[in-house]
C-alpha cells in the first residue's frame, strides 16, 4: 500500500485560529462587563484596516491604510462585544471616533502586563477601490449660432 499525502479536511489550523479568536472575544467581554480592565491588564490589538467588515472613519483609514494597533487601557468608551466583532470608541486628538473590528481582521492580540501574545493568519482583505480621478475643469466649448448683431444705439449718448 503506497503512502498517500493526507489532506486536512478538518481544517485544524482554521479551527485553532477561530478558537484563539474566542480568547480575544472572552477577554474583551470581561473588559466590557467590568467596565474596564482588572489590575494592570491592558490590550494591544493589531488589525488589518482593510479586513472584511472593518469600519473606520475615513480620516483614520487614510492614516492607517494597511494595519493599525489600538490600546485598550484607561481611555476607551462604549466597548461592545458581539459574537463576530467588537466596537469601541477611542479618542484621536481628543475627538471621539468609533471603530468596528471583526475578530477575523485581528492579526495580533497582546497583553504586556502578563506577556500574553496571540498571532493570527492575515485575514481576507477588501479590495482597495481606486479613487476616480477628479474631472479636469475645462471650459465648455463655445457654441456659435452664427454672427451676433450688436446695436450701436446702446452706446450712443441720449
Amino acid at each position: 500500500m503506497a503512502d498517500q499525502a493526507s489532506t486536512d479536511e478538518m481544517q485544524y489550523e482554521r479551527l485553532a485560529q477561530d478558537a484563539l479568536r474566542g480568547v480575544v472575544r472572552a477577554a474583551l467581554e470581561r473588559a466590557a462587563s467590568e467596565r474596564g480592565l482588572p489590575g494592570a491588564h491592558h490590550f494591544y490589538i493589531t488589525f488589518k484596516t482593510r479586513g472584511v467588515g472593518v469600519s473606520l472613519p475615513p480620516d483614520i483609514l487614510a492614516k492607517y491604510p494597511d494595519e493599525m494597533t489600538v490600546v485598550l487601557q484607561h481611555q476607551f468608551d462604549d466597548l461592545a462585544v458581539e459574537h463576530d466583532l467588537f466596537s469601541v470608541k477611542l479618542r484621536f486628538g481628543g475627538v471621539p471616533k468609533i471603530l468596528t473590528v471583526p475578530y477575523k481582521a485581528v492579526v495580533r492580540f497582546y497583553d504586556p502586563s502578563v506577556q500574553f501574545l496571540l498571532q493570527f493568519e492575515p485575514p481576507e482583505l477588501v479590495p482597495e477601490i481606486a479613487a476616480e480621478p477628479e474631472p479636469e475643469e475645462t471650459p465648455p466649448p463655445l457654441v456659435s449660432d452664427g454672427p451676433k448683431v450688436v446695436s450701436l444705439d446702446q452706446f450712443r449718448k441720449k
